[in-house]
């Protein structure tokens, strides 16, 4: 039987990670090497291994970004250099994944806390706690705007829960003061038996947990009494005589009028 002839060795496709371990064609020769010796490529040394990152949860990560930079992550929310994840990773190498950094690092800024300093600051810090860059007027009002949304939001709901504790109440002084039947009440209220027990149930607890009313006022005190006490009569009394009084009528009743004769007699 006749072999087919085997192709020559250059048809053949090479891989493409013998391309990147393969001397390239136009590199030169060294000047020390003999043109017509064949020189065997060195092979490469083998990388080493990177550690990976144990993974660790944002209150790990948390805490230990306290106890590595404290002087920025340790005690009030502090702004924070531009990028200084780069900084982190640069200075604890392996410690961290990119991950759990960035996902700790959005939370952190994101805080209202943080938003205040942000506002308040001139500088952002450093890992070693020492101003860098100054904080930009944009950023400083994106803090501002975003601190109004959060405290209007904040107004709004506490307002609603007033109001939803007040109609509660109303609901338990109608329930307790009705003579209708339970069916014929939760039909005016537009509510099912389940629901009607429910807020009364919770209204019952708000009313037991408020503070008495004389608690609400408390502080205020007496209001004071401008006028002062009275002095020489109390009440139902009348002023005492005045001797001066009758020492000007001491001459005698005076004339009024036209009535009686004058003092000079007729004319």
């Amino acid at each position: 039987m006749t072999s087919m002839p085997t192709p020559p060795a250059a048809d053949q496709p090479t891989p493409p990670e013998a391309d990147a371990l393969a001397p390239s064609a136009a590199a030169p020769a060294p000047s020390d090497t003999v043109a017509d010796t064949p020189v065997a490529a060195a092979p490469e040394a083998p990388a080493a291994p990177v550690a990976a990152a144990p993974a660790m949860s944002a209150a790990e990560c948390a805490e230990q970004l306290k106890q590595r930079f404290p002087a920025l992550f340790a005690g009030a929310p502090k702004p924070l250099k531009l990028r200084v994840q780069a900084d982190i990773q640069a200075r604890a190498p392996g410690v961290f994944t990119k991950a759990v950094l960035s996902a700790f690092l959005r939370r952190h800024t994101g805080g209202t806390g943080y938003l205040i300093a942000l506002s308040r600051a001139s500088h952002r810090l450093d890992l070693d706690g020492q101003p860098t860059d100054p904080v930009s007027d944009e950023h400083r009002q994106a803090a501002l705007d975003e601190l109004a949304r959060r405290r209007a939001i904040t107004q709004a709901r506490r307002a609603e829960e007033d109001q939803a504790r007040r109609d509660r109440a109303h609901l338990l002084r109608d329930f307790e003061k009705t003579t209708l039947t339970e069916a014929n009440f939760c039909a005016l209220k537009g509510l099912t038996p389940e629901q009607l027990q429910a807020t009364l149930a919770q209204a019952r607890q708000e009313a037991a947990e408020a503070p008495p009313r004389e608690m609400r006022h408390e502080g205020r005190g007496p209001r004071p009494d401008s006028r002062g006490p009275r002095e020489g009569r109390r009440d139902g009394d009348r002023p005492p005589f005045r001797t001066d009084r009758a020492a000007k009528g001491a001459g005698g009743p005076r004339n009024r009028g036209n009535n009686g004769p004058k003092a000079g007699g007729p004319r």
